[in-house]
């Protein structure tokens, strides 16, 4: 897995400049599936979350690596996840059908034992399937909170 994502990166570096930058219709796909992704995450619906991912996407988490999207966002609700923010910040075209995008997000809600905030940056890779933009890869790497002094 670690090698797959090592050479899409490399490819990433080296395709990008025959692309170009995103252009606003791509942008606004990527920002289409974000906004579907917080709607149904805030309402806790794994099952359409999960119809936002492509067959065979990974997920890859501080909780490990997901092959199924359903799975790991109920796991996240009954942890009492609850609500999510997420920003776009930059999309790019690598290929005719397939596109990296990068931003933020903000998880959050009420555990057993008190509050959970989780904030964090994202990495994802769509391709387009059966005529639709899908998620193929998605990294959530967690900002580790400031230090107490």
């Amino acid at each position: 897995m670690l090698r797959s994502l090592s050479l899409l990166v490399i490819a990433f570096c080296i395709v990008s400049p025959a692309f170009g930058q995103s252009d606003q219709s791509l942008r606004a796909e990527v920002e289409k599936i974000s906004a579907v992704h917080v709607e149904n995450f805030n309402k806790q619906n794994a099952a359409g979350i999960a119809a936002l991912y492509a067959k065979g996407a990974t997920l890859v988490n501080a909780a490990g690596v997901h092959t199924s999207a359903e799975e790991n966002f109920q796991n996240a609700f009954k942890l009492g996840f609850n609500r999510q923010e997420v920003s776009v910040g930059e999309v790019t075209s690598i290929a005719p059908d397939v596109a990296l995008g990068i931003g933020e997000y903000a998880n959050s809600g009420q555990g057993q034992s008190g509050p959970l905030q989780v904030r964090g940056r994202w990495t994802a890779v769509y391709i387009r399937q059966d005529g639709a933009w899908k998620i193929r890869l998605l990294t959530a790497v967690p900002i580790p909170p400031p230090k107490q002094q």
